[in-house]
């Protein structure tokens, strides 16, 4: 196990009221002055604009698992089943659909890749239809990386729990995380952008699981640990623990920086299966929240 220094609690604000059952996939959209993010379970889309306090929501046909940027000022969203190119007030224009055959999968996590593809993991789904929970029996889920065309290729095999985190670092290696697993594999990328070479980046940290992570400006990951894990990590390059950041809430599930400068970390949450003893005992609990952690992020790549 590697060290883990002291953690620390740095002021974090709530900057929203609402309360999202399964908040993920946050992004800051430079054009929009907002930040994107989906809510799963609720069938939402949201900005949320930091200059004004404001929330806007749009209902999605069927679960939204993650969304991403298009360089002609679209977005990119992954559903439950298919990849959809989208305009804020639109349809739904299917662009790819990853797995046709494996009826019981399901998308999760989805992101931009540097070369303007999309990239996205499924998992064997643990929602019912109404977004009851669905206990998983199987790891069945691969990594895919869609094309601007819409061109499907298979990444990984179907190995995987949860697929989530997608971090590419500057020597080239691409990090994704099985949350279920607790660990997060580092892969080479080959000359057509495939992935090889799959190894440990890190493994077994104490605290809840891994979900959504984002890439800062000195190209080190930072990492929402889900399922009462209520804190952030920073991981090196090398995959050592840097920091450990305490947050007012037990499941963050995603972050980006966002804002002019890029300087803020905005976190998302969520407040699935939990008892409403417990939700009414914190607040905060699928709440948007903000923090400064004295460095600035990344441009989010762009689709196209």
């Amino acid at each position: 196990m590697n060290h883990i220094p002291p953690s620390e609690s740095p002021s974090v604000a709530i900057v929203h009221p609402a309360r999202f059952t399964v908040g993920e996939s946050i992004v800051w959209s430079a054009g929009h002055e907002a930040l994107f993010f989906v809510d799963i379970i609720g069938r939402t889309i949201n900005a949320f604009r930091p200059a004004t306090g404001a929330i806007e929501s749009w209902a999605t046909p069927e679960f939204a698992t993650c969304i991403g940027l298009r360089r002609d000022g679209g977005f990119i969203v992954g559903l439950n089943r298919r990849v959809a190119l989208w305009e804020p007030g639109a349809a739904f224009e299917t662009l790819a659909v990853p797995e046709p055959d494996l009826p019981d999968n399901r998308l999760n996590e989805g992101a931009v890749a540097p070369d303007g593809s999309f990239w996205v993991g499924t998992m064997q789904t643990n929602l019912e239809p109404d977004g009851l929970p669905r206990n998983q029996s199987a790891a069945s889920g691969a990594y895919y990386r869609i094309s601007p065309h819409g061109a499907v290729e298979r990444l990984t095999p179907n190995a995987y729990g949860i697929t989530n985190t997608m971090a590419w670092l500057d020597d080239g290696r691409f990090v994704t995380a099985d949350t279920i697993a607790n660990t997060f594999y580092a892969f080479d990328r080959d000359s057509r952008g495939g992935l090889s070479g799959r190894r440990i980046f890190h493994t077994g940290f104490p605290r809840g699981l891994p979900d959504g992570s984002c890439v800062d400006a000195a190209g080190h990951i930072w990492n929402c640990r889900v399922v009462d894990g209520a804190c952030l990590v920073r991981f090196a390059p090398d995959g050592t623990v840097d920091r450990v950041v305490e947050l007012p809430c037990a499941w963050p599930t995603s972050c980006a920086f966002g804002g002019p400068d890029l300087a803020t970390l905005y976190i998302t949450s969520a407040r699935f299966t939990m008892s409403p003893e417990r939700l009414a005992a914190n607040f905060r609990e699928g709440a948007l929240m903000a923090l400064s952690v004295g460095v600035c992020g990344r441009e989010p790549n762009r689709f196209g």
